[in-house]
């Protein structure tokens, strides 16, 4: 399904959902950022996506990360909550949904890289290649809060 994701757009559509999310700032060994190139909107992003029914939060960034990646993680603590109204996604089938989405830090500890039908491409990419790619603001500020390895959670 295509998606078109708006930031501070005033010509976004309004919002008709909200759908608890997750992501991961998932770092190997050599400090590199586990990416996947997404086929929805052809955009770089952080693997993650909705937290089902009888999950956890983390539990959904270690079963996303995997099922996007073919990577296994740990989470090893949380980057920050991202629920900015102004940034809305808008799906071909006429959802636009408000972003919630819950971002952990974790370490990869497993796995081969294997792409699916959301992911075309799974990379490690060291932070000096990230201006390289074509990244969103809001997920490159997640990128970026969680290298920081702040103290404190963002909440925004």
């Amino acid at each position: 399904m295509a998606r078109i994701d708006y930031f501070d757009d005033p010509n976004a559509p309004k919002a008709n959902s909200v759908v608890p999310s997750v992501t991961a700032v998932a770092l190997n060994e050599a400090g590199e950022v586990l990416l996947i190139h997404r086929t929805d909107n052809d955009l770089w992003a952080l693997p993650g996506g909705g937290v089902d029914v009888g999950e956890s939060a983390p539990a959904a960034a270690v079963r996303e990360t995997k099922e996007e990646t073919g990577f296994d993680i740990e989470v090893t603590g949380l980057v920050g909550l991202y629920t900015n109204p102004a940034h809305v996604m808008a799906y071909d089938d006429g959802e636009v949904r408000q972003q919630f989405a819950i971002c952990f830090r974790a370490r990869v500890i497993g796995g081969e890289p294997r792409t699916s039908s959301e992911s075309k491409q799974v990379a490690f990419v060291a932070p000096s290649g990230l201006d390289e790619l074509n990244i969103h603001p809001s997920m490159r500020m997640r990128i970026d809060h969680g290298l920081e390895e702040r103290q404190e959670p963002y909440l925004g």
